[in-house]
C-alpha cells in the first residue's frame, strides 16, 4: 500500500533546478528519486534530456531512467504503472520517494489517481488519427477541447490523439476528464514547483542548450537518427537538428531553434503546473540558491516543513 503523504515532488520547467534540489532533498531525507520525465526514460538520449550523470546523482538511487529503447511506446498508463511499482518498493525499504520532473501530465496520473483507463480507449480510433497530420489533429482538437489544445502543442502528436480519443471514447473533453480525476482523488504529497523570473529562466535555458551542444548532442542526435530514423526522436533538442543534418540550415540556426522551442516548452510547463491547486509555487530569483549549499538547504528545510 502506497503511502502518498510521505511523497514529495519537485517539478517545474526544464531548466529550473529540479534535479540538483532533488538530489539534496534525497541526501536529507533518506529519499530514492523518481524520474518525472517522459524523455529520460529513453536509452541513448542522454544529453538531449539531461539525464543526471552518475556524478551528479552523487549516490542517490534514481529510478525510471534508461527504461525503454527509443523507438519502444510508452504511455501515461504505462508510467502510473512503472512508478507506482517504484514507490511501492522506496516505501517498503523504509525510504522517502522523491518525483523529479517536469511532465506534468505524467505527475497528475500517480499523484490524483487520473484516470486514463482502458474505458477511454479506442484502439482502431487512434489508428485512424496517426494517419492524419499533425496541423489537422490540433484542429480538430481545439473544435472539440480548445483549452487541451492551448495546453498540448501540435507536434506533441500523441498527446494531442489521446486527448481526441478521449473526447470519441467518452463524449467529454479531456479537461473535463482531468478535472473529474481530479476530483475522485485527493492529493497528500507535498508538491513544489521551482519558479524563476521569465528573463532567468530564458538565460538558464540558453546555458543549458549551449552546454549540451559543447558535450555532444548533434553527435548524440545524428546517432539516434542514424539508428532509429528521424521520427524516433522527436524530444525537443533532437528534431530542431534534423534541417542541419539535411543541409537547410546552420548549427547555429539550428541552436538557435532549440532554445526557441525549449523556451516555449517552458512556458507550457509553467502553464501547466501553475493550475494545479496541489502545487506550491518556490520562488527564486538567484542563482545562489541552489549552487550554495547552504542556502540549498535552507530551501530543503522549508520545503520539509511546509
Amino acid at each position: 500500500m502506497i503511502d502518498r503523504s510521505k511523497i514529495i515532488a519537485i517539478c517545474g520547467p526544464t531548466a529550473s533546478g529540479k534535479t540538483s534540489l532533488s538530489i539534496a532533498l534525497a541526501k536529507e531525507i533518506d529519499g530514492e528519486i523518481i524520474s518525472c520525465d517522459s524523455m529520460q526514460i529513453y536509452r541513448k538520449m542522454d544529453i538531449g534530456t539531461a539525464k543526471p550523470t552518475v556524478k551528479e546523482m552523487a549516490g542517490v538511487k534514481h529510478h525510471l531512467i534508461d527504461i525503454r529503447d527509443p523507438d519502444e511506446s510508452f504511455n501515461v498508463s504505462d508510467y502510473k504503472e512503472e512508478a507506482e511499482r517504484a514507490i511501492e518498493d522506496i516505501q517498503s525499504r523504509g525510504k522517502r520517494a522523491i518525483f523529479c520532473g517536469g511532465t506534468g501530465l505524467y505527475l497528475d496520473a500517480v499523484l490524483t489517481a487520473n484516470v486514463f483507463s482502458s474505458g477511454a480507449s479506442d484502439e482502431e480510433y487512434r489508428a485512424s488519427l496517426e494517419k492524419i497530420d499533425n496541423a489537422e489533429l490540433h484542429r480538430l482538437l481545439r473544435e472539440c477541447d480548445p483549452m487541451s489544445a492551448e495546453a498540448i502543442h501540435q507536434n506533441n502528436k500523441k498527446r494531442v490523439i489521446r486527448a481526441l480519443e478521449i473526447f470519441h471514447a467518452t463524449g467529454i473533453t479531456k479537461t473535463e476528464w482531468d478535472k473529474r480525476s481530479r476530483e475522485e482523488g485527493s492529493v497528500e504529497s507535498k508538491v513544489f514547483m521551482l519558479d524563476w523570473p521569465r528573463e532567468m529562466l530564458y538565460a538558464r535555458i540558453d546555458r543549458r542548450v549551449d552546454i549540451m551542444l559543447e558535450e555532444g548532442l548533434v553527435e548524440e542526435a545524428r546517432s539516434l537518427r542514424s539508428t532509429y530514423g528521424k521520427t524516433a526522436a522527436q524530444a525537443i533538442g533532437y528534431k530542431e537538428l534534423d534541417p542541419y543534418f539535411d543541409g537547410l540550415i546552420s548549427l547555429d540556426e539550428a541552436s538557435e531553434n532549440i532554445k526557441r522551442a525549449t523556451r516555449n516548452y517552458a512556458k507550457r510547463q509553467l502553464t501547466w503546473f501553475s493550475h494545479r491547486p496541489y502545487v506550491q509555487t518556490l520562488s527564486l530569483s538567484d542563482e545562489t540558491e541552489l549552487s550554495d549549499p547552504e542556502k540549498r538547504k535552507n530551501i530543503v528545510n522549508f520545503m520539509l516543513k511546509s
